[in-house]
């Protein structure tokens, strides 16, 4: 089985982060600039919440709210699930999942070592289930 550990040695352990007090318009612009989904929200060096396009969506749009008025910390989500680097790939996937979530910071002693999405978790398992479809039909070709 693959581990959170892997998986970020092979993706990288790259996090992007925004303080509470930026405005979602700000948070948006970097997930943009970036192609991502998601930022951690960082206070004092410490996770505080996440902020997602899903949140965005939900608690901006629909809500008639602008992007440009309102502050990260009006939006974000404070209940932070996290993934730990001994934790199987289909470990987070369960969690995932279950709580209808596509992104999970991973923290190693209390510590931000990474992020990990719901397509990253796929891709893993699906190179793994390709390498060993490869070594069957290498076995069974010999």
């Amino acid at each position: 089985m693959t581990t959170i550990k892997q998986l970020l040695t092979e993706k990288g352990e790259d996090v992007f982060s925004i303080r509470p007090d930026a405005t979602v318009y700000e948070a948006l612009k970097e997930m943009s600039d970036r192609n991502i989904g998601s930022l951690v929200v960082v206070e004092d060096g410490k996770p505080v919440g996440i902020v997602t396009e899903r949140l965005y969506a939900r608690e901006i749009v629909l809500k008639g709210r602008a992007s440009p008025s309102t502050f990260v910390s009006d939006v974000m989500e404070t209940n932070i699930i996290y993934a730990k680097l001994e934790q199987s790939v289909e470990e987070c996937m369960a969690v995932m999942t279950l709580k209808r979530i596509r992104h999970l910071p991973v923290i190693d002693h209390n510590n931000l070592v990474g992020m990990i999405s719901i397509g990253n978790l796929v891709k893993s398992i699906i190179d793994r289930h390709e390498f060993t479809i490869e070594q069957l039909i290498h076995y069974i070709q010999r």
